[in-house]
Formats: C-alpha cells, structure tokens, sequence
C-alpha cells in the first residue's frame, strides 16, 4: 500500500508584542509665523518608516507628524506641523525570519501646550503593537493507493474544517478629486487647517477582485483673500467606490482588511476663471489584506487489515478554525456641556476617533470597552475670540457573538467610525450621535492527529487464533463501528450484514454478533 499525501499551508499566530513610548519635545514657532495666543487643535499621525526582524527583537523605525492650530495674538488662526522621529525596539521570543511582523500603532495621547507666545511643547503617548505570524506546511495523509496483496484492507476518512490562509497581500488605493467652493464662500486666500478621515469603510472578496467602498471626510479652515473676512471652514464627505485586482481573491473567502490612510493632502488652486476657488484632494489608502478560504479536509483517519499488522504513524497538526466573523455596530448619543463662555453660534465640525480601552474573552462573546474621543469647534458670539474647541471622552461598550470562542482563541479587531454628527440643544448643551463599527474575527485552533506513515508486517497468527471466530457483544457508551469492527477483525460491511444494521450508527446497550473475518494474502 502507497499513503497519498497532501501538503497544506496554514497560518500559525505566533504572538503579541506591545510597548508603550512618551514622545515629548519642544518647537520654536518659525519666523514665517505670528506668535501664539491660545492653541485651539491639534491632530498626529505616526508614519512607521521601517520595521526589522532582529532575531529576539522587532526594531521599529517611525515618527510622529502633528499639525496645531493656533490663535494669534491679536486675532486670528494659524497653523504649524512638525514631527518626532522614534526608534523601539520589542523583544519577540522565538522570532524567525521567515514570520510575517504586522505593527500596528495608537495614539493614546496628544498635547500641544504654549511654554511661551514662540514656543510649543509637544507631548504624545503611542502604544506600538507588533503582531507576529507564520506560514507553515502540514503534511497528512489523504487516501491510500491499494496494491497486490492489500486485501482485507479497511480505510475511514475524516473531515477537518479549517480556515487556510489563501492571501495575505499588502496594496494602496488612490483618490483624487476636485472640490469647487460653493457660491457664498469667498475665495481661498490661505489654507490654514486640513483633516481628513475614513468613515464607513467596507471591503468584500470577488473572485479576481477586492471591492472597496466608504466615505472620504474632509474639512478644512481657511483665510478668505480679504483677510478683513472672518475665518472661513468647509465641510466635504467623498464618497468612493472602486476594485483592486487580486488574483488569488474568492467571493467566498473570509476577509480579515484592515485600511488606513497612508497619505492625504489638500491643495488650492484657481478655476478657469483663474479665482482661487477649487481644491485638489489627493489621498491613498493603505489595506493590509488577509483572505481565509474555509475548506473540509479529507483525510485519512485510520486503516487497519484483516490480512496484516498495519500500524500507522500520527503527528498532532493544528488547523484554523473561523469561529465567528461579525461586525459589531455600536450607537452612541451623548450629552455633552460646552466650557460656560460667550454664547455658542454655532457648531462648525466633529471629528472622532476610537480608542479601544479593554477586550474581554467571555462565553460564547466577545466584549469590547472603549472611548469615542470628540472634538467640537464651534463659534462664539466673543468678537475677539470667535472660534473655540472642546474635547469628550464619550464611552461605549459592545458585545459581540463567537459561539465557542475561548482563553486559546485569536481575535483580529478593527474599528471604523460610520457616522458622527453633533446638533445644538440650545444653551451650552450639544447632543453628539455616533455610529461605530468594530469588525471581528476569531479564529480557534483545532489540534488533530494526521497520519505521516505506516508500518505493515504479517499477521500474528496465534494471536488471532486466540480470538473467538464469533462472539456477542453489547455496544458501550462511546463505541463506534469502525472500533468494534477493528477491536474484533473483522470489517463494518460484515457486522452490518450480519446484523441488519441499515446504517453505520450504533447505540449503546445494542446486542450484536460479530465473526471474525481473516483476508488471504
């Protein structure tokens, strides 16, 4: 006999690594700007430049890219960028050269405070997560091909449900588009403040393709050509539709996508009519993208011979398991009170960004604790300081389903914020409504033995001469056919005949007769 064999390739999680840095530095205002009186925003991005595998450690090369936007002395808005090169490094145990090292970042924290009207003081808290995954081959065997002299030989097959890796590919999407000022705004004299931000991303398997979609938000604050107008704002949402080619993609595959933006920039320039009335948006989107195919493995189980001694060879192999894949969505409605102040006009954007606090493994669910972080700008009926900004920590908690999720289960989360608006209540008060998703998928690890190998020699015969030729026996709890067949040799046909059993499925306390069968080889 000849054991067929198949080679398959499934993706092991190795482990987690995490640090957390303080990135803290000082910044002159540059002579091209006015001194400072109050800073009103503040918004960072870490840019991860390099990642290395350094055997017992992941070396992490990055810097943090901030923007701040500041009142005047004397009256109206600027802005100033700068960053903050890092350099971490994360002891990983058992690291190999060949394992995937996906890093992931946070941003717990970020302050800009004024140490004078000329310098800033930049403060950031960042939590690097490094995420360490590998390939790896199982070999099992999956048939066996019979040849002269196997007779008498049994075979049973078993089925294995498991999530292989079918892709992990890394790829960017780029936007472009042209946004035209409406006719009450004034021309574009200096641009002073941009953000731009994902909302409702969703991503879907095709076969060939990967369709992504969502929304583009984007604001921006700007000086009117007649510095004599107040400070002008616009407000855009984008939406986007497209496809990547991908190859090895399947409408059936379970996707696990994250996407972020790897680059954004907003720039003016005139019309036709040569008035600085038009803004090109420019943005590329990053996807870090693994597909699962979900495949029932047939492989062989156990084999035995009523001719020979057939001994098989195992090894333990762990297979992936999809337990759940579900997006949790999470709504959020909250009262929030403005700093008591000069009347509030009116509310001219939010932005919101998640912060995933705790994930706790439960029964049957996973529960996921975080804040919404809000900021509010709005205007003031205060002449000399028209424009104001607040900050919320708004908290939410979510459960989601994964039936059989465990202490050994590996989850992937990622969040997305759909939907945010904040309307006026009258007074101070601003009710903030938010929609929030957080994309799971867990994946469970199923330990197995496989077959590798078999052993053959013939027969002991005075063994079997000392079982009986036929014998009654009363099915135990846990007994299966294929075990009483083998336990007495001879085969399930046989005991099915002999007893008139019209399936293979037996029950405990059934009395059936069993005769020994010996193959001629």
């Amino acid at each position: 006999m000849e054991l067929v064999k198949n080679r398959i390739h499934m993706n092991q999680f190795k482990g987690n690594a995490s640090t957390q840095i303080t990135l803290d530095d000082d910044f002159i205002v540059p002579d091209t700007l006015d001194d400072m009186a109050q800073v009103m925003l503040r918004s960072g991005e870490i840019q991860i430049e390099s990642v290395k595998n350094l055997e017992d450690k992941v070396a992490v090369k990055g810097k943090l890219e901030f923007n701040v936007l500041y009142r005047r002395e004397g009256g109206g808005l600027q802005a100033m960028a700068g960053s903050i090169p890092f350099e971490e490094s994360l002891n990983v145990q058992e690291l190999d050269e060949k394992d995937y090292i996906g890093v992931s970042w946070i941003l717990e924290d970020l302050s800009g405070e004024m140490i004078n009207s000329r310098k800033l003081g930049i403060q950031a808290i960042v939590t690097l997560q490094v995420r360490i995954e590998t390939l790896r081959e199982v070999e099992a065997a999956v048939d066996v091909k019979t040849q002269e002299g196997d007779e008498g030989l049994q075979v049973l097959k078993q089925t294995v449900t498991a999530a292989a890796i079918a892709l992990r590919h890394k790829d960017t999407y780029r936007m472009k588009e042209e946004i035209t000022l409406s006719g009450g705004k004034p021309n574009i004299g200096r641009l002073l403040w941009q953000e731009m931000k994902l909302r409702d991303v969703e991503t879907k398997p095709l076969d060939g393709k990967l369709h992504l979609g969502g929304d583009l938000t984007l604001f921006a604050i700007y000086q009117a050509e007649d510095e004599n107008m107040p400070v002008q704002w616009l407000e855009e949402t984008i939406p986007f539709s497209g496809e990547l080619e991908v190859s090895e993609s399947a409408e059936d595959m379970v996707p696990m996508v994250t996407v972020r933006l790897a680059h954004r920039s907003l720039e003016p320039r005139p019309d036709l009519d040569g008035e600085m009335r038009q803004l090109d948006v420019d943005a590329v989107l990053e996807l870090d993208l693994k597909l699962y195919r979900e495949e029932e493995l047939k492989l062989l189980g156990d084999l035995y011979s009523t001719g020979c001694e057939v001994t098989p060879e195992r090894t333990m192999a762990a297979f992936d398991q999809v337990l759940a894949k579900n997006i949790c969505k999470c709504r959020i409605a909250e009262k929030v009170e403005l700093p008591q102040g000069a009347r509030v006009l009116q509310i001219c954007h939010s932005d919101g960004t998640i912060k995933i606090d705790e994930v706790e493994i439960g029964e049957d669910s996973v529960r996921i604790d975080g804040v919404l972080e809000v900021t509010l700008l709005y205007l003031t009926s205060d002449d000399e300081e028209p424009v104001q900004a607040v900050t919320e920590q708004l908290p939410f908690h979510c459960q989601a389903e994964a039936r059989g999720i465990g202490p050994e289960s590996v989850y992937q989360l990622n969040p997305c914020l759909e939907q945010l608006g904040a309307v006026m209540l009258g007074g101070d008060g601003v009710e903030v409504k938010g929609v929030l998703a957080l994309d799971l998928l867990v994946l469970s690890q199923v330990s197995c033995p496989v077959i590798t190998g078999v052993q053959t020699k013939p027969a002991d015969m005075e063994q079997l001469k000392q079982l009986p030729g036929i014998v009654g026996y009363i099915v135990q709890p846990g007994d299966t056919l294929w075990e009483i067949a083998k336990k007495f040799h001879t085969t399930r046909d046989t005991v099915m005949a002999a007893n008139e059993l019209p399936q293979e499925e037996v029950k405990p306390g059934m009395r059936l007769l069993l005769v020994k069968e010996m193959a001629q080889i």
